[in-house]
């Protein structure tokens, strides 16, 4: 039996409890978890915003250490530390055959089937296909990546996903360019690997944007060269900052439509706006027909970064290395699991930067 924190229904409080956990089976991987990430996903799979099959184990941003194999599995083995990877790629569907394996047609396939139990026997399933807001967690030998040495084992967790889908929004979905002008609206997790990002891209300026003044002084020592209180004006300012124009590039990373759409007019014409956040299904943005003309801006999504993980952790790794890339300073509150309810309430009210649950074995 195992610590976790489990949602019975949408809208319930979170019951932290014991699982009863089998061992890994044919192509599976055990993993003790050192931490685990509080992403914002979490949150909208608690508020029903994001649909999921209950009850289930929250939380898919993590790193541990394995702990068995099962039959056949040969990419880690116990005592790899690896990386949770929380949309596997099967390799096989067309969107794999194309190269684009973050749109894999199956990656979400292991999230509805049931891993563990209950201690009354009811069937549990893994959050996003991991459930890594438990002590130990059961996933597909494709969710584990082996994490190269030189990173430590509990900010690596965040390498899962904030990091890996702000750096890859940065360079593999927009590709920035050295010198070209940033716009990052939104300041969490993954807002400030966006920022991070921009400055190892050598963006200039970097202009991060938020509801909350307190999030300055955070935004500049993630690379924000200058910073903005989020309000109808901000398109404005992004222009006054960026020679007239607007930004080369905006990137997205709240997912509501006032803000793609305070993003899109940031974006100076011809220029790419990136949207990272997950929005609502009934949460609209409308344009013009003539302004899509006149403007020529890009309007593009980004999922998990656009990347393939097995190729991106080891990169994110060799510019932890270097220093280039602070996964500590994206951390702001280090938990338990009894405290992620409170993270929430931290996140939902745009306070802080990435909480960071702390397994203490």
């Amino acid at each position: 039996m195992v610590r976790a924190a489990v949602l019975r229904s949408a809208g319930a409080p979170l019951e932290i409890t014991e699982i009863d956990l089998p061992d890994p089976g044919p192509g599976q991987v055990r993993v003790r978890l050192a931490a685990a990430g509080v992403c914002h996903s979490d949150l909208s799979l608690t508020r029903g915003k994001l649909r999921a099959t209950l009850p289930l184990v929250l939380g898919h941003e993590g790193a541990g250490t394995v702990l068995a194999v099962g039959e056949g599995v040969t990419a880690v083995a116990p005592g790899d530390p690896v990386v949770l990877n929380w949309a596997p790629a099967c390799r096989a569907c067309p969107s794999c055959a194309i190269g684009e394996p973050w749109l894999c047609d199956n990656s979400g396939t292991a999230s509805t089937g049931l891993y563990a139990a209950l201690a009354d026997g009811t069937g549990l399933h893994p959050g996003l296909g991991v459930g890594a807001f438990a002590e130990e967690t059961v996933v597909h030998e494709r969710a584990v990546l082996p994490l190269p040495a030189g990173v430590p084992l509990d900010a690596a967790a965040l390498l899962g996903c904030a990091v890996l889908t702000g750096y890859g929004a940065v360079h593999s979905a927009a590709r920035v360019r050295m010198g070209e002008s940033v716009v990052v609206y939104g300041l969490g997790g993954i807002g400030l690997a966006v920022l991070q990002a921009a400055r190892i891209a050598g963006a200039a300026p970097v202009v991060a944007v938020d509801v909350s003044p307190d999030k300055e002084e955070l935004a500049r020592r993630h690379g924000a060269t200058e910073f903005l209180i989020a309000d109808d004006s901000t398109p404005k300012a992004v222009r006054e900052l960026t020679g007239g124009r607007g930004a080369d590039h905006a990137f997205e990373c709240v997912g509501r439509g006032s803000t793609i759409r305070s993003a899109w007019s940031a974006t100076r014409r011809g220029g790419r706006t990136t949207v990272v956040g997950i929005g609502g299904k009934e949460d609209m943005v409308s344009f013009s027909a003539l302004e899509l003309f006149h403007y020529a801006r890009t309007l593009t999504a980004c999922v998990y970064g656009n990347c393939d993980p097995v190729e991106s952790v080891p990169e994110l790794a060799g510019h932890v290395r270097t220093g280039r890339l602070d996964l500590e300073a994206l951390i702001t509150d280090r938990i338990g699991l009894e405290d992620i309810p409170e993270a929430f309430e931290r996140m939902a009210a745009g306070r802080g930067g990435r909480s960071l649950v702390v397994f203490d074995h």
